[in-house]
């Protein structure tokens, strides 16, 4: 080779290596990135607060966002190097493709750093190999955009110094130790560190190390966690590791005490287990995911002979193509997945007729509170004061007629039949969702003509679907009309679901056949508990006692309106007074809850709050239920389901009964148990901030299968197979979801 062919040939290879990237530095965009953010006011040169010389200063509104947009694609960078100064809880990042509109998973501000804050900047860097909170690497994409999206709050915050890597070096290093089960310390590190170094004591007396076991989570390599095995069980006191640059203390509290009877047994329902819209047949599989729904506001305008659907208040009542494509294909691939399927029917009297149209344009409707920030002609159909947009729109200006010849044309030719049907959802509240299309207030008679009509013809079409309503989609709704308490008066002083569940007896009476096998409701704890302080995260773990405890009252309700609409006193006992309601006026039907939700996807609580109440919807026996909507396999929401049926590890389907002595044990700590083919499983939900020692009698020693979640760890899918040597003191770490079944 020539000397200036091997020039040639090196210049060649030094034109492939990336250098890092400027995409923000002072006051201006750099290298041909550009803004294509949406609903945000932004100033690029703000000196109110900069690191140099200007910062960006953004406001946005919900869900809006300052969105960067690449002239190429980010392939080939480490991560990402940025100032922020932010409440961490308002924003989320992440990154987008032009190509094909995907997105991948949401950071939460808040996981990235504690140190960030609204006043001052901090520097952050986001390892693409290990994004926060789970440790995921960056999922594989086109991705050319980056996005600082405001949660549903809205966001004011500034950035500076925004970088692509090229490398991020990661220093050996020991990030947590904490006692977990009852003789183990489990530890996470980064890079290669040296276990010989790692001393336990317990009470000050030196604690041995008699083995060790790592494992690696296969979705979150980055996140491996090793198990010592102690020499002695755990026992109250002080307990202190270090390792390398780490020194952690914990006190090891006093002994909290329950039992486990495996001779009083109740059947848990596995189809429990549910999501709305799940993405693939994989996350499926990963989380056990046992009954998929097709469902919320946009179903109601399906139009299944084209696959269009309409947005309704969601986004600008504009049209679009369906989000789950083809309903018989959706179906054919969640059944051949493991999942049973739940479709929706729409019920009202119009369904999209393409996907472009839309009902509120400007150049009709001028006068409106906002404009879709990619569309600019379609419009939210709200006047500037909040009232609704008049006259009410020509719905043959984005719909075609809908009724059950329709439908049952559409149910005939389904190649794959599912296990459910819905009859719409949330139709109470049509006149304000779907007002375009239904803009009077929907009363009890024309809910129940509509549940009635299509039911009956589901049955006849589908015979051996199962058929749930009416979805109704919150509690105030559960006893009212959107008429109002007039509709109560009219119908005899009787609550809206009772009055519902007689009158669809009779219907069934009448049909010669059951026209109901499941009352669906949908339940969202209350309020809205999105705020991420300490007094937020204790009342969010505390609200799941509303499912089931006669004895709480639900602290969001206090002094509300909504408690003058509870029947039987202050305290919410939803489930329990669900299945009442069933028992005294159309006995034999089943419960379904097909939209709730832990008001927390990306914390930790979050998670706990799902374990929880999975644990809850199997003892107190509840038929069916799933998930709004479908939570990052990877997050704390998606782990909660794991830790039951990930992977094909199941928690049981038998539940036996637990007692615990502590008064109000609920409020800091849940415990589950299970047996399926003579083994037992146990979760425990460790709300408390502190480590909880338990002793459980009845639960043997030996081996057991450890799964967990939480805590100093962290979020990842972590678990080993240990030997419990004492069930008298169990330790779960603080804010941590702890499963163990016999191997």
């Amino acid at each position: 080779m020539s000397l200036r062919t091997a020039l040639v040939a090196l210049l060649a290879v030094a034109a492939l290596v990336k250098s890092d990237e400027d995409i923000y530095i002072d006051d201006a965009l750099s290298n041909g990135w550009q803004n294509w953010g949406w609903s945000t006011v932004i100033n690029w040169a703000a000196t109110d607060l900069a690191v140099g010389t200007s910062s960006i200063s953004a406001v946005s509104d919900a869900w809006a966002a300052v969105s960067l947009k690449s002239p190429t694609t980010i392939a080939g960078f480490a991560g990402l190097k940025f100032d922020i100064a932010a409440d961490p809880a308002q924003l989320q990042l992440y990154f987008q493709s032009t190509a094909d509109n995907t997105q991948s998973s949401n950071v939460p501000i808040s996981a990235i750093s504690a140190a960030i804050n609204p006043t001052s900047f901090t520097t952050v860097i986001v390892d693409f190999s290990a994004l926060p909170p789970s440790g995921a690497p960056l999922e594989a994409g086109t991705w050319d955009r980056i996005n600082f999206q405001a949660l549903g709050n809205g966001a004011s915050y500034h950035l500076d110094n925004i970088q692509l890597l090229t490398s991020i070096v990661v220093t050996p290093k020991f990030l947590s130790a904490e006692p977990i089960a009852s003789n183990y310390i489990a530890v996470t590190t980064q890079g290669a560190v040296n276990f010989t170094s790692v001393a336990v004591k317990l009470n000050s007396v030196a604690v041995a190390v008699t083995g060790v076991t790592t494992y690696v989570p296969p979705d979150t390599p980055s996140r491996s966690i090793t198990y010592l095995k102690l020499a002695s069980r755990l026992v109250p006191g002080t307990l202190t590791v270090a390792a390398g640059d780490l020194s952690v203390s914990y006190t090891l509290p006093t002994v909290q005490y329950g039992s486990i009877t495996t001779a009083v047994t109740t059947p848990i329902s596995p189809l429990i287990y549910g999501v709305n819209w799940p993405p693939s047949a994989s996350y499926i599989q990963q989380l056990g995911v046992t009954i998929s729904r097709w469902g919320g506001n946009a179903v109601t305008a399906y139009n299944p002979f084209g696959d269009f659907t309409n947005a309704a208040n969601d986004w600008y009542f504009e049209n679009r193509a369906s989000d789950g494509g083809k309903a018989d294909t959706w179906i054919g691939w969640i059944k051949a997945a493991g999942s049973q399927a739940m479709m929706t029917i729409p019920a009202l009297d119009w369904v999209a007729k393409d996907s472009t149209s839309y009902s509120y344009p400007k150049s009709i409707y001028p006068n409106q509170q906002k404009f879709d920030p990619y569309n600019a002609d379609a419009g939210n159909g709200l006047f500037p004061n909040g009232s609704y947009v008049q006259p009410t729109p020509d719905p043959n200006r984005a719909y075609v007629p809908w009724n059950t010849t329709a439908a049952r044309t559409w149910l005939t030719g389904l190649a794959n039949k599912p296990e459910f049907v819905f009859i719409d959802n949330e139709i109470e509240i049509a006149g304000n969702t779907h007002q375009d299309i239904h803009p009077a207030p929907m009363s009890y008679d024309e809910e129940l003509t509509r549940m009635v009509a299509y039911a009956k013809m589901a049955k006849e079409v589908l015979p051996n679907a199962k058929v749930a309503a009416p979805s109704t989609c919150s509690w105030w709704f559960y006893w009212t009309s959107a008429v109002g308490y007039t509709d109560n008066t009219a119908h005899n002083n009787v609550d809206f679901l009772p009055w519902f569940l007689a009158q669809m007896k009779s219907a069934s009476t009448t049909a010669g056949k059951r026209l109901l096998d499941y009352l669906d409701i949908h339940y969202y704890f209350q309020p809205d508990l999105s705020a991420n302080d300490d007094a937020a995260k204790a009342l969010r773990l505390r609200m799941t006692r509303s499912l089931w405890d006669p004895g709480y009252v639900d602290e969001s309700w206090a002094g509300s309106n909504v408690q003058n609409h509870q029947p039987n006193g202050a305290a919410v006992w939803l489930i329990p007074r669900m299945k009442q309601l069933i028992d005294s006026n159309y006995p034999g039907t089943k419960l379904s809850i097909s939209e709730w939700a832990s008001t927390a996807d990306g914390d930790i609580t979050g998670g706990l709050v799902t374990a929880d109440v999975l644990g809850i919807f199997g003892r107190y026996g509840v038929d069916v239920a799933t998930y709004w909507s479908n939570p990052d396999a990877k997050g704390p929401v998606g782990l909660a389901y794991w830790l039951y049926r990930g992977s094909g590890t199941y928690f049981g389907n038998t539940g036996v009964q637990v007692n615990l002595a502590t008064y109000n044990a609920a409020n800091t700590y849940g415990v589950y148990a299970a047996t399926e083919g003579g083994k037992l499983s146990v979760v425990i939900i460790n709300k408390d901030t502190k480590p909880l020692g338990l002793d459980l009698s009845n639960v043997p020693t030996g081996s057991y299968l450890l799964r967990h979640f939480g805590g100093a760890s962290g979020v990842a899918k972590y678990q080993a197979t240990i030997t419990l040597t004492s069930s008298q003191y169990i330790v779960v770490p603080a804010y941590t979801a702890f499963f163990i079944k016999q191997t």
